[in-house]
C-alpha cells in the first residue's frame, strides 16, 4: 500500500519531546505559585468582610454605648499656685509673679465597688453583638495624706468650698437616668461633662463643699447604672482598689494590669480584684490628670473614642467575647492553602511521573481554581450556618468535584478515589489543626516532613533528568 505525499509528510516530523520528571515538577511548582494569587485574593475577601462586619456590629451599636472605661471617683481641689515669667520691656527682662489656678487631684484611700453585668446577644441580619447592662454601686473614703505638707502645696492656698467630685467614663451616652451620689450622707446632684483624664475628659461630676477635708476624712457611695459593648475597663487607683464582678456571661477574658480571683461555669463567672497603690506606682494626690486609658480587647474593638484598643498596665478589663469568631477560623485556615494545595499537586504529579498518566498544566489550574474555591464557599457558608457545618458542606463540595474530574484526567475511578481519600484526610487533619491552636504547628510540621519521606520514597529511583519521549516503534 502506497503513502500520502500527507502521511510521508506527517511522518518526516519530528515529535515534539515531552519534558523530564524535573521540568514537569518544576512546573508544577510554578503553577502552584500562581495559585497564591487567587489565595491572597480569597483572604483580601475575609478581610473585606470582617471589616463589613465590623461595621455592622458598629451600627448596632450606636446610640448604646461603646466598650466602657469607668474611672473614679477623684476629688479635685482648686488651689493658687505661684508662677514666674520672664518678659522683655523697655530693652530689658523682667520677671513677673502671676497667680494661677490649678486642680488637685485626690483619690480615694480605700474604694470597694461591685458591679453586675447584665448581657443580651444583639443580632442584624448575619451579625452578632454583645451588649450590656450593668449597675456599679460602690463607697469610697478621702482624706490628705499625713505627708501632704511635703507635697509643696500650702493648705492656705486650697479652696475646699469650690471642690468637685468627678468620675470617668468612656462613653457617656451609654448613662442610665437614674445615678446617685452621697457624700457623708448628703445627697449631691450629678452634672454633666468635666471627667477624667482616664477617660478622655467624659463623664460627670458633682460639685462638692470640701471642707471636712482639711482636718477629716469623707465617705462618699455611689450608684451608677450605664450600658456597654462587649468589654468593661475598671481604672483602680485608690490606696486599696476592692472590685467585685458577676454575670451570666459564660465567656469572659480577663486581660490588662493585673489579673482576678475568679470562677467560670456554664452559667456564667465571679470575679474579684484586689489592687494597692503601691502596685500601681502612683502616688494619692496630683497635679496632673491621668493619662487616658484603653481597653484591653479579647477581640474585635468597638471603641467609642478615639484611640487604639490596647490598655496600659494601670487598668483592668473584663471582656465578654464570643465563644467563636467565624472570620478568625476562616483566615486561619486560608493560611493552609498551601497545605491543600501541595499535598493535590503532589498525589497527580506522582501519577503523571510513575502512574504513566499525562497532565497537562491547564489541569493543574483547574484543579488548584477549585482548592482555591474552597475558601470562598466556607466564608460564605460560615456566615449563614456557622464555621463547623460550613466546613463540612465546603469539603464535601470540593472533594466530590476534584474527585469526579480526577476520575477523568486520570481515566480512573479508581486513581481518582485515592485523591479523594488523600482530600478527606487532609481536610480532617487541618480542622483538628485549627482546633489544636497550642499543638497546630507541631502537627503541621510532622504532617509536611512525613508527606516529604513520602514523596522521597516513592520517588527515590526516578531520574528526574531523563527525557519520558517514548521511543516509536520500527
Amino acid at each position: 500500500m502506497t503513502e500520502t505525499a500527507e502521511e510521508i509528510q506527517q511522518s518526516d516530523q519530528p515529535s515534539r519531546p515531552e519534558r523530564s520528571p524535573g521540568a514537569k515538577f518544576l512546573l508544577v511548582l510554578l503553577t502552584g505559585f500562581l495559585l497564591a494569587i487567587p489565595l491572597f485574593a480569597s483572604w483580601l475577601l475575609i478581610y473585606d468582610r470582617q471589616s463589613q462586619s465590623d461595621q455592622a456590629e458598629q451600627s448596632i451599636v450606636t446610640g448604646w454605648g461603646g466598650q466602657q472605661v469607668f474611672a473614679g471617683p477623684k476629688i479635685i481641689l482648686p488651689y493658687k499656685a505661684k508662677v514666674q515669667e520672664s518678659v522683655e520691656q523697655d530693652g530689658k527682662t523682667v520677671t513677673r509673679t502671676n497667680v494661677v489656678t490649678r486642680e488637685l487631684y485626690i483619690s480615694p484611700e480605700v474604694m470597694t465597688f461591685d458591679s453586675d453585668i447584665q448581657t443580651e446577644v444583639k443580632s442584624r441580619s448575619i451579625y452578632e453583638v454583645v451588649i450590656y447592662n450593668t449597675n456599679v454601686t460602690g463607697s469610697a473614703s478621702f482624706k490628705l495624706p499625713e505627708d501632704f505638707d511635703r507635697s509643696g502645696i500650702d493648705r492656705a492656698d486650697i479652696d475646699f468650698a469650690r471642690a468637685e467630685i468627678r468620675f470617668g467614663l468612656s462613653d457617656a451616652r451609654g448613662l442610665a437616668a437614674d445615678n446617685k451620689l452621697t457624700v457623708d450622707d448628703q445627697s449631691l446632684v450629678l452634672q454633666p461633662g468635666k471627667g477624667l483624664g482616664e477617660t478622655g475628659n467624659t463623664g460627670f461630676f458633682s460639685w462638692l463643699d470640701a471642707t471636712a477635708l482639711e482636718d477629716g476624712e469623707m465617705a462618699v457611695k455611689f450608684d451608677v447604672k450605664f450600658r456597654g459593648t462587649e468589654s468593661l475597663t475598671m481604672v483602680p487607683d485608690a490606696g486599696q482598689t476592692n472590685w467585685s464582678v458577676t454575670s451570666k456571661w459564660p465567656h469572659p477574658s480577663f486581660t490588662g494590669g493585673f489579673l482576678p480571683d475568679n470562677e467560670v461555669t456554664e452559667t456564667g463567672f465571679t470575679a474579684k480584684y484586689g489592687i494597692s497603690n503601691l502596685a500601681l506606682g502612683s502616688s494619692l494626690t496630683s497635679t496632673q490628670p491621668g493619662q487616658q486609658i484603653y481597653p484591653q480587647s479579647g477581640g474585635r474593638s468597638y471603641t467609642s473614642y478615639d484611640g487604639g484598643g490596647v490598655g496600659n498596665g494601670s487598668s483592668v478589663t473584663v471582656n465578654l467575647i464570643q465563644p467563636v469568631d467565624l472570620y478568625d477560623q476562616v483566615s486561619r485556615a486560608t493560611k493552609y492553602g498551601f497545605l491543600f494545595i501541595g499535598f493535590t499537586f503532589v498525589a497527580f504529579l506522582l501519577f503523571d511521573l510513575i502512574g504513566g498518566v499525562r497532565i497537562s498544566s491547564v489541569q493543574y489550574i483547574l484543579v488548584g481554581v477549585a482548592l482555591v474555591l474552597f475558601f470562598i464557599l466556607l466564608l460564605a457558608f460560615a456566615e449563614i450556618i456557622g464555621f463547623a457545618l460550613a466546613y463540612v458542606v465546603a469539603s464535601i463540595a470540593t472533594i466530590g468535584l476534584i474527585t469526579a474530574y480526577a476520575a477523568s484526567v486520570l481515566s480512573s475511578w479508581r486513581r481518582a478515589s485515592i485523591i479523594g481519600g488523600l482530600l478527606a484526610a487532609l481536610y480532617g487533619v487541618i480542622y483538628i489543626l485549627l482546633s489544636l491552636e497550642a499543638y497546630s504547628l507541631l502537627i503541621g510540621s510532622l504532617l509536611i516532613f512525613t508527606a516529604l519521606a513520602g514523596v522521597m520514597f516513592v520517588t527515590r529511583r526516578l531520574d528526574w533528568s531523563r527525557s519520558l519521549q517514548k521511543t516509536s516503534a520500527n
